[in-house]
């Protein structure tokens, strides 16, 4: 398990489109799905605070770089974030612009 890369990041939604965000991901694309396991991502959750519009993901992989990488080159992923920029505080694409937390403590 040392080689799994353990991912933490923040995003921040629009405070008025949060009931939108969660609507939209009711149902994520399968083809988008695929493309994540494909690409390297494991265990992967988000969660909301939704009075802040603070989204949390989470995931597990051999190498985030990598992944983001590989995920950053599909068609599926360029259409997503096309499609979910309009629900985030951010000009840039929401999956550039994930705030990375560091991980300072873990208890297997």
């Amino acid at each position: 398990m040392d080689d799994i890369q353990r991912v933490c990041f923040v995003m921040h939604l629009k405070p008025d489109r949060v009931d939108d965000y969660l609507q939209a991901h009711t149902e994520v694309w399968p083809e988008m799905l695929d493309a994540l396991r494909t690409a390297g991502w494991h265990n992967y959750s988000l969660f909301l605070r939704p009075d802040e519009g603070m989204v949390v993901g989470y995931l597990e992989t051999d190498d985030f770089a990598r992944a983001t990488a590989e995920m950053s080159r599909t068609a599926v992923n360029e259409k997503w974030q096309e499609q979910m920029a309009q629900y985030f505080r951010t000009e840039a694409r929401p999956d550039s612009s994930l705030e990375l937390l560091t991980e300072y403590f873990h208890l297997a």
